[in-house]
C-alpha cells in the first residue's frame, strides 16, 4: 500500500481487498467459482467425500444443470486444483471426480453462504416483489427531490 499526497492511503493494483482491481485474490476467485454450477457441484462432491462420483452420478444430483455446463465446470474446477480427475482405461472410459483437500476447504465458505442466502432469501424476494409493485403502479408525474442536489429531480 502506498501513501497519496495528501496522506491517505492508496492501493496499488493487486492489492487485498481491492474488488475493483481485476488482480484482486478475491475478485479472481469469484470468478471462477461464483456461479451456481459451481457451487452446487463442490457441495454435492463434499458430500460424498472422500469417495468419487462418475460424471453421470453428478449430472443426476445437480438439477437442472446440461452435459455441456458440467463438463465445463468439472474442467474448470479440475484446472484450478480443486477436483480430481481419475479416468477408468475400461470401454467407454469410466470417469471419476472427487474433491482435493484445497476443494473440500472451499466447502465451509460455500456452506455458510448457502445458510446466509437461507437466512435472507425471503427478505430480499419481499424487497424485490414490492419494488416491482412500485414500478408498476400508476406513477404522477411529480419530479422527487434528489437528496444529494437541492432543487434538482432524481433520475
Amino acid at each position: 500500500m502506498t501513501t497519496s499526497s495528501t496522506g491517505a492511503p492508496s492501493r496499488r493494483p493487486g492489492d487485498r481487498g481491492d474488488l475493483l482491481d481485476p488482480c484482486c485474490p478475491t475478485r479472481q476467485l469469484l470468478d471462477r467459482v461464483g456461479t451456481k454450477w459451481t457451487s452446487m457441484v463442490v457441495k454435492m462432491l463434499a458430500e460424498h467425500a472422500p469417495g468419487e462420483l462418475r460424471f453421470a452420478e453428478l449430472r443426476r444430483l445437480v438439477p437442472g444443470i446440461s452435459q455441456k455446463m458440467l463438463s465445463v465446470t468439472l474442467r474448470s474446477l479440475v484446472r484450478d486444483g480443486l477436483v480430481a480427475r481419475r479416468v477408468e482405461p475400461t470401454v467407454p472410459p469410466a470417469v471419476h471426480y472427487r474433491l482435493t483437500e484445497l476443494g473440500l476447504s472451499l466447502e465451509e465458505p460455500l456452506a455458510a453462504l448457502r445458510v446466509w442466502a437461507e437466512t435472507h432469501m425471503p427478505e430480499i424476494d419481499r424487497n424485490n416483489r414490492l419494488a416491482l409493485a412500485d414500478e408498476s403502479s400508476p406513477s404522477q408525474d411529480v419530479a422527487r427531490e434528489d437528496p444529494g442536489t437541492p432543487g434538482t429531480a432524481a433520475r
